[in-house]
């Protein structure tokens, strides 16, 4: 194939934007969670208290779920991410600008609001330009890129509050969100037609898999078939639980390091990126091998489905050991084994949608991520009274037992069964 006839790569360039954005969204929002001891000690916080602080970004972030997505099928992704990675990023900056409870409760709730779109419409943005056979992938490549940003974040942020004071941490994140919303609003555009960078080779590359182009903005989302997906309710029962066995790890985590296990806040801020890494590695091989076996079997359903069971199947496993040992270091590696195989299970979960609702991915996703945050939403102020009431063992065991349900209905999700009847397509390797 001559220069000129092969395929450009503009839908990896978007996909590698969309990485970015994951990692930005985990930053922004886990910042806080490594800053915890240092808030509590200025103001004087309960345990109590900062899961109602913690958990009011996630009822913001459960409740705006659905207008998020329909902000996204609505007006398209362009437009929509510019307009709340600006929203959120100036939130972010401004907790630093809290003066007590209820100030920093309003401040990460309205920071909620912004987030609440930000995976949903992400989702709508690749569906147009992802080929089906990479829609595993880049679903476990963006949540990577999400893992990746939160675990980075525990030692950025102990380096900055050691140097500069915990508010530091989100004033850097706000300009770093900031400048990345101009890079997209710049760069991408809704659909490959749109796009001047696109050649006829990749775009015929695109519409080959995809069935054509695709409707144009502005058309109704359908909700009453949507609502109607048996397969779209199992996912959110299913996404309910890993999002509460999720938030015990990213809002509690670095807390229980210092508080139960006894490290240092240095020592902190290594090990409780260490769970997370192993979230990257989890987020990657999931998609990955989810596009493999569906490649060499064709059977989407087995293919999503093999991999989220086992997931939950190491998840719940590898959470009793590292509740119960007595060694705190043998407890990190036990939760890294435990966080990686919960994390094996989101890049097929969240291209379930991309398989079952195509254009109207954008609203199935917000749907299931509503319902899976409403179980983050609940697990910090759970956690906080559990550790109060009993310590720090149950809230662990309660995720284990969440992940055990979560492996039962993932058994029974069938990926292959659309909301509405799909356009022809051929899958095809990634990447080529």
């Amino acid at each position: 194939m001559t220069a000129a006839k092969r395929a450009t790569r503009v839908r990896h360039v978007v996909l590698w934007m969309t990485v970015a954005v994951y990692a930005i969204t985990y930053m922004d929002r886990t910042a806080i969670s490594s800053a915890v001891p240092s808030i509590r000690k200025e103001f004087g916080f309960s345990l109590v208290t900062m899961g109602w602080i913690l958990s009011s970004f996630r009822w913001a972030y459960a409740l705006f779920q659905l207008p998020g997505g329909w902000l996204g099928d609505k007006i398209g992704p362009r437009r929509a991410l510019t307009l709340i990675v600006g929203w959120w990023s100036a939130f972010t900056a401004l907790t630093a600008l809290a003066w007590n409870a209820a100030s920093m409760i309003a401040i990460r709730f309205i920071f909620g609001i912004g987030e609440a779109g930000a995976f949903p419409i992400a989702t709508r943005s690749l569906s147009r330009w992802m080929l089906p056979g990479e829609r595993g992938y880049a679903q476990g490549i963006t949540h990577a890129g999400s893992r990746l940003g939160a675990a980075l974040t525990p030692p950025l942020v102990v380096f900055l509050i050691t140097a500069y004071g915990w508010r530091a941490p989100f004033l850097s994140l706000g300009v770093l969100g900031v400048l990345w919303a101009i890079m997209w609003f710049f760069y991408y555009r809704d659909s490959p037609e749109e796009h001047r960078g696109v050649n006829r080779a990749e775009l015929a590359r695109i519409h080959e898999s995809s069935g054509g182009p695709r409707r144009g903005l502005g058309a109704a989302v359908p909700w009453r078939r949507i609502l109607a997906s048996g397969t779209l309710w199992s996912l959110c029962a299913m996404y309910f639980c890993y999002q509460y066995g999720l938030a015990v790890y990213l809002d509690w985590f670095p807390t229980y390091l210092k508080d139960h296990r006894g490290f240092t806040l240095k020592q902190m801020g290594f090990y409780a990126s260490l769970p997370l890494f192993a979230g990257v590695v989890g987020d990657l091989a999931g998609g990955w091998i989810s596009d493999i076996l569906l490649r060499r079997s064709g059977n989407v359903t087995w293919a999503r489905r093999v991999v989220g069971v086992a997931g939950f199947v190491i998840a719940a496993a590898g959470i009793i050991p590292a509740t119960l040992t007595a060694d705190p270091r043998a407890s990190v590696a036990f939760s890294c084994l435990a966080f990686g195989g919960l994390e094996l299970t989101v890049g097929v979960s969240w291209a379930i949608p991309l398989d079952i609702a195509g254009d109207f991915a954008g609203s199935a996703a917000a749907l299931m991520n509503s319902i899976g945050n409403i179980g983050a939403a609940i697990s910090p102020t759970v956690v906080a009274y559990l550790v109060t009431g009993y310590g720090w063992n149950v809230p662990f065991l309660v995720a284990s037992a969440l992940c055990v349900v979560a492996m039962l209905i993932y058994s029974r999700i069938d990926a292959a069964k659309h909301i509405f009847a799909p356009a022809p397509a051929r899958v095809t390797a990634p990447g080529v």
